[in-house]
């Protein structure tokens, strides 16, 4: 690992623009939806049988929707840039590599996926498939950020296991929430297109189930931000716990304002830029408490080996 501060290496800033881009695009797929235009392209890959872009036939719902798809090649080209960096980087590191191609693998089958839902006119379960590998691919970027700043040492646990196990069931409660999200979703009235098929489900019912895995959630993070004070976990853990709370405590307030104001796009839009946000400070209390140092070369073992084998004197 360089002693460069972060800022300074140039890996570092492809890691946030896989992070961010990753994260943005599900904000410009929910634009697609929520403004009606997911089948302004009507086809995939062409936009129409005849073109490769929008018509005037489709209107502004054509550039919204290509418009979206145009972005997908450039989250693409953020993977490709941090497997070129990190393949010709020396020492090359070989989880970075692996984290590169993972990224770039899985927003291609993602995009496949994409074109999947046009293909089957915007069917809710596929757009759901469509939209839970993002949350798994945001969860390798965000290890990918983290690794760079990482040494190549074993990993080294800052406090007991029960508060990695705690860790763990944050991100299982925040994972449950997201799921469910998607679901509600598919059953409320933003199909993207006024002729897209519903999952069939009830909202108010399904909409219940989500607000108890979000109750879930708040719960075991109070339990989390009580125990990491009282056992004095690292501050940065009980940082990311607290900052988690708080990034509830607004998804809370836009989802039930958005529930009792019938689903009004921009609070739609939030909640589901919130639901992001939520998923990335889910994982950082785990993060938060390990650390990875440099691992010696061989040369420094060998040296190190061999002063051990010297005889006292």
């Amino acid at each position: 690992m360089t002693d460069k501060p972060w800022f300074r290496r140039p890996l570092a800033w492809v890691a946030l623009a896989a992070l961010f881009s990753n994260a943005g695009i599900v904000v410009t797929g929910v634009t697609v939806r929520l403004t009606g235009s997911g089948l302004g392209c009507p086809t995939w890959p062409k936009c129409t049988d005849g073109s490769y872009v929008p018509t005037s036939a489709y209107g502004i719902h054509g550039v919204i929707e290509f418009s979206n798809r145009m972005l997908t090649f450039a989250v693409i080209a953020v993977p490709v840039i941090a497997l070129l960096l990190t393949w010709f980087t020396k020492p090359r590191r070989q989880s970075l590599v692996v984290l590169s191609v993972a990224l770039f693998g899985g927003i291609f089958l993602n995009a496949l996926v994409g074109g999947l839902t046009v293909l089957t006119n915007l069917n809710p379960w596929v757009v759901s498939a469509h939209f839970l590998p993002s949350p798994i691919l945001v969860v390798v970027a965000y290890a990918f950020w983290v690794r760079i700043r990482e040494g190549d040492g074993p990993v080294e646990w800052l406090g007991p296991q029960w508060m990695r196990w705690l860790s763990w069931l944050l991100i299982g409660a925040a994972a449950l929430t997201v799921v469910v999200g998607t679901v509600v979703t598919g059953s409320g009235p933003h199909a993207g297109d006024a002729k897209a098929i519903r999952n069939g489900l009830d909202p108010a019912i399904i909409s219940l189930v989500h607000a108890d895995s979000g109750i879930l959630l708040v719960g075991l993070t109070i339990a989390a931000l009580i125990a990491f004070a009282a056992a004095k976990a690292p501050r940065k853990a009980t940082v990311a716990v607290a900052v988690l709370f708080a990034v509830e405590l607004l998804q809370i307030a836009i989802g039930y304002t958005q529930y009792f104001l019938h689903l009004p796009i921009v609070l739609v839009a939030l909640h589901v830029s919130g639901a992001i946000i939520l998923w990335i400070a889910a994982l950082r209390p785990l993060f938060a408490l390990r650390r990875r140092l440099d691992a010696p070369d061989t040369a420094q073992l060998e040296q190190i080996e061999s002063q051990a084998a010297l005889p006292r004197t």
